[in-house]
């Protein structure tokens, strides 16, 4: 199934922000509304964070889509880390900042969420998604770092990599996800109509 990824747009923020709940600057808002220009959708599936699901609800309205807001695509929880500007932790914590960036599954920051349960809820919500859209053409607006692991996964990549994906803000990120087997247990329908 191909997913559109779109990343939030410009939140004026220089940092790790994770799970902190930025708004979106004029600059941001912009960015997506030119990004979905001559882009069609049957449905909108979005993070709850105010960066994706405001500017996911403004399109859903206009375009009569139905939307969908699913705490899994919410942002890598940053720890410790979140909220600090990215040149102090290149200034104070070089080390260790190179180190994420190379296996973030076996160095993950300090008191961040574990790179397991990142990726499980991720992989859930897209599966979900491809489970129960079928053929839908479906917009996922989210996160940078949620966007490089679903890459990652989707083309086959180490996560070493994920320094490498260029995700800039209201890019948009198709991907192809296998729809996963469905069981008798797992018919619950996002109202895909």
């Amino acid at each position: 199934m191909r997913i559109d990824l779109l990343r939030h747009g410009d939140t004026g923020q220089r940092s790790y922000r994770g799970q902190l709940d930025d708004a979106l600057t004029e600059l941001g808002w912009s960015q997506l509304r030119e990004a979905v220009i001559g882009r069609h959708w049957d449905r909108i599936v979005a993070s709850p964070m105010r960066r994706c699901a405001e500017f996911a609800r403004e399109l859903a309205q206009a375009r009569g889509l139905p939307l969908t807001l699913d705490a899994r695509l919410m942002e890598y929880h940053f720890g410790d880390w979140q909220g600090v500007p990215i040149e102090d932790l290149a200034d104070q914590q070089a080390e260790a900042l190179a180190r994420f960036w190379a296996d973030p599954v076996a160095n993950p920051p300090p008191g961040a969420e574990t790179f397991a349960a990142f990726g499980t809820r991720l992989a859930a919500a897209l599966d979900d998604i491809a489970r129960t859209c079928g053929n839908r053409r479906v917009l996922v607006v989210t996160h940078g770092g949620a966007i490089r692991w679903l890459r990652c996964v989707a083309e086959r990549r180490d996560f070493g990599d994920m320094a490498g994906i260029d995700v800039p803000h209201a890019l948009l990120h198709p991907v192809a996800w296998p729809v996963p087997q469905v069981r008798t247990s797992d018919c619950v329908d996002m109202a895909c109509g």
